[in-house]
């Protein structure tokens, strides 16, 4: 398979708009989204600076993609490249968020890379993850901001998104509980394919399922079963 290198090649393309981002994200996009490059997507991305991610992004999906950005500040609609639309509003702001997602989404893929602090990053994903496309990937860049008093956050402070984040873990397990009371089956169970956790990054998969199964397998018959979510008092299935 042939290296994908869209992204850390990119800096040496840009032109008058300056682009921000941590050096080591461009290698974990070349990775996580190589089989993106030249599909048709909705994309929402929320933070737009200086501008410098708008024709970086647009140069990498196909030509009939719907490219969304937010910013706050309104110097930045100026920034709007043909084919993309840029919105000012506050990404903390619930009625906001619901409008962009009933406007503009359902989306396929969402990056937060916006104010970085802990309200924004969690109340921009509690309201835009219903507007997230089965299969289709939320990301949160500078994720490190979760450790800085001044964004709300703290090492770990309860209110952070990197706390957040560990939530999204146990509520894609709650599958398995044995605590119908103190933990209980959560619906976001039936909603996160995955989470990967990368150095000031988090990213989470949407993927709408079933309760998982296991399955037994020989002589070429599989048989398929859910009993392993429905024991209780389990020691060890093996």
């Amino acid at each position: 398979m042939t290296e994908s290198r869209y992204f850390r090649d990119y800096p040496a393309k840009t032109g008058e708009r300056t682009l921000y981002k941590m050096e080591h994200y461009l290698g974990i996009y070349d990775d996580l989204l190589r089989n993106w490059h030249g599909r048709d997507v909705s994309f929402l991305e929320i933070g737009v600076y200086k501008g410098g991610s708008i024709p970086m992004w647009q140069g990498f999906f196909g030509p009939g993609s719907r490219l969304t950005f937010l910013d706050i500040d309104p110097a930045c609609r100026a920034l709007a490249l043909p084919g993309t639309q840029v919105d000012i509003g506050d990404q903390s702001d619930p009625a906001f968020l619901d409008r962009i997602g009933a406007s503009h989404g359902p989306f396929d893929l969402i990056v937060d890379d916006g104010g970085h602090k802990m309200h924004q990053q969690i109340t921009s994903f509690r309201y835009l993850w219903p507007r997230l496309n089965d299969c289709g990937l939320y990301i949160v860049e500078d994720t490190h901001t979760s450790y800085w008093p001044g964004f709300g956050g703290g090492f770990r402070e309860p209110a952070s998104f990197i706390e957040f984040a560990k939530d999204l873990i146990d509520q894609m397990h709650s599958w398995y509980t044995e605590d119908d009371a103190g933990f209980p089956l959560h619906p976001m169970a039936r909603e996160i394919g995955g989470i990967r956790f990368h150095d000031s990054m988090v990213v989470i998969e949407k993927r709408l399922k079933e309760p998982p199964v296991s399955i037994t397998a020989q002589g070429g018959v599989t048989q398929r079963s859910r009993r392993m979510l429905e024991i209780r008092g389990r020691r060890s299935i093996f």
